[in-house]
Formats: C-alpha cells, structure tokens, sequence
C-alpha cells in the first residue's frame, strides 16, 4: 500500500515539476515578444527579464541534475534549448536592449546599464551551451 502511495506522490509531483517548467517558458515567451500580453497585443522584447529567467530554468537543471525523471530532465533540456534559440533570434531582430551585469559592490544584484551610443553597438551574444 506504501508503494502506490509513494508512486502517486511521484508522479504528482513530476506533473507539478512540468507544470512549472511550462510556465516560466510561458514567461520567457512573454519577455520574448512570442506570445501576446494580457491585453492582447504583442509585447516589446524584454531581453534582459527573458535572460534572466532563461538563467534561472539553466539553474534548476544544474541543480537538479541526477534527482530528476527521465520526463522531467528531456522536457527542461527541449524547453531550454527552444528558448535559448528564441533568445538569440529575438536579440538579432531588433535594437540592442541594455545588458544586465552584476555591480562589483554588490555580487549577484542585477545593475542595468544605459544603452550604448549607436557607434558602440554590439550585438549580443552569449552560448547557452
């Protein structure tokens, strides 16, 4: 009886496990600009709030690496990777936004930078790899 318990108990906990994983891809679709707001209208790219989060759902998989169900583990891989490329593509579509860095008084709190003057654009790249 303990086992089928127990069973239960893991697989509600790998559907809430998906289900979170699914809607933090919903977010970073949102600050992509793939998905309409609330309103209905298509959204500005937020490149920055969408590193972020992209950042984070990188975190959960390496700390989670060896806990997670073969389900779990391939869904976050796919919805990484899909998102990884929708981040590079949405940052070579439109103007550069201003980059997120960590302020050397205070590592690991996010500092905005103004944007750059147009003769020092550069294009962003990062490897999510």
């Amino acid at each position: 009886m303990a086992e089928v318990q127990n069973s239960q108990q893991s697989g509600e906990m790998t559907r809430r496990f998906i289900e979170f994983v699914l809607m933090q891809a919903q977010q970073i679709a949102l600050m992509l600009g793939q998905i309409p707001g609330p309103d209905g209208k298509p959204m500005e790219p937020n490149l920055p709030i969408a590193r972020i989060f992209i950042d984070q759902l990188e975190m959960i998989r390496e700390k989670t690496r060896g806990n997670l169900t073969k389900e779990e583990e391939d869904i976050l891989t796919k919805v990484l990777a899909d998102l990884q490329l929708a981040f590079v593509e949405a940052g070579n579509q439109g103007p550069a936004a201003p980059a997120v860095t960590a302020a050397p008084e205070a590592p690991g709190t996010p500092v905005v930078d103004s944007p750059p003057d147009e003769e020092d654009k550069k294009k962003f790249s990062k490897s999510y790899g």
